[in-house]
């Protein structure tokens, strides 16, 4: 692609020096293997709303779902003075066509989840959103988003990485020209790597694709891509991605021998049964694909969603 994603991020993911003790919590996934692939717009929502370097710490405290950010040393009420500046930013941040954006887990202002919140007798639950986060994420309902703790988890990461890069293609498609011969094109690309996220969801974008010449262009655009966020938002299972491959296999009906179509079987099976990682029957797919020049599958965007050199899909 000839330009990068751009993708959100807290700055003390990056190893800037902007946390509460003067201190930062790289992490080298996002910075130096994901960066390769991404222009990263940092954001500190603490430093950024006025706060300095090194600053008292924080906690939400209060109704965890309209908690008060507070000192929590000195007591001071902060809520306002954070929730003033995320409501500016987020709107500052529609301007950097973001694909997605990765949060700090267990911070006040940036956890996406599980943060804790403290009541009136001190006792901490885990049921709190980041105020920051929440103001973003109810701004860009649909955006995928992440942190960085979660990304450990290989399911979790694969699929967020998968989406920005599906979102960016989405978004070159309409920067290209609005035409229901476009948007038919990008649908046909990826068929298959929808379908690994919602058959539902799938049927439903077809049919606005079919009945694309009775709407406006930018309505059907519009519709498209909340239903193509939607389906990205739902994840992958080795239960979607066997169907997927299974499916594949209907295209090679009359080209592959008796023995490469047990091969394919088997490799199918192994993964399905935890035995191989889904990059083994991808792999195999795609030899075939070369080998016997399948122009249909050749297209699809399941068999290469994002660059190989990030080997996702060798554990998954």
């Amino acid at each position: 692609m000839e330009n990068r994603i751009k993708l959100g991020v807290s700055k003390c993911l990056l190893g800037e020096n902007v946390r509460y003790d003067g201190g930062h919590k790289l992490d080298r996934f996002i910075r130096d293997t994901l960066g390769e692939y991404v222009d990263f717009v940092p954001v500190c929502p603490e430093v950024e709303c006025g706060m300095p370097v090194p600053r008292e710490a924080m906690r939400l405290v209060g109704d965890p779902k309209s908690p008060r950010l507070v000192t929590i040393r000195s007591q001071r009420d902060m809520t306002k003075q954070m929730l003033d500046w995320a409501a500016a930013r987020v709107h500052e941040l529609e301007s950097e066509g973001l694909c997605g954006y990765i949060f700090k887990r267990n911070s006040p202002s940036s956890g996406m989840e599980r943060v804790k919140v403290y009541n009136e007798g001190g006792m901490p639950s885990k049921t709190g959103v980041g105020l920051f986060a929440k103001t973003f994420m109810d701004h860009f309902p649909l955006l995928p988003t992440e942190e960085e703790g979660r990304l450990h988890d290989p399911q979790l990461r694969e699929n967020f990485i998968e989406s920005i890069f599906a979102l960016k293609r989405w978004r070159e498609t309409k920067a290209e020209n609005l035409t229901t011969g476009n948007l038919v094109a990008f649908h046909t690309r990826n068929k298959l790597q929808l379908m690994s996220h919602s058959i539902v969801e799938y049927r439903a974008m077809g049919k606005l694709v079919a009945m694309g010449k009775k709407l406006p262009v930018k309505d059907l655009y519009s519709k498209y891509e909340t239903l193509l966020l939607k389906a990205l938002s739902l994840k992958c299972t080795v239960n979607k991605h066997t169907n997927v491959l299974q499916h594949m296999m209907g295209y090679f009906k009359k080209q592959l021998s008796p023995d490469e179509k047990q091969e394919l079987l088997d490799v199918i099976f192994d993964y399905k049964n935890g035995m191989t990682p889904l990059v083994v029957p991808v792999t195999l797919f795609n030899h075939y694909v070369r080998k016997y020049d399948e122009i249909y599958l050749k297209q699809q965007t399941y068999l290469n969603p994002h660059p190989t050199a990030l080997k996702l899909r060798n554990h998954v």
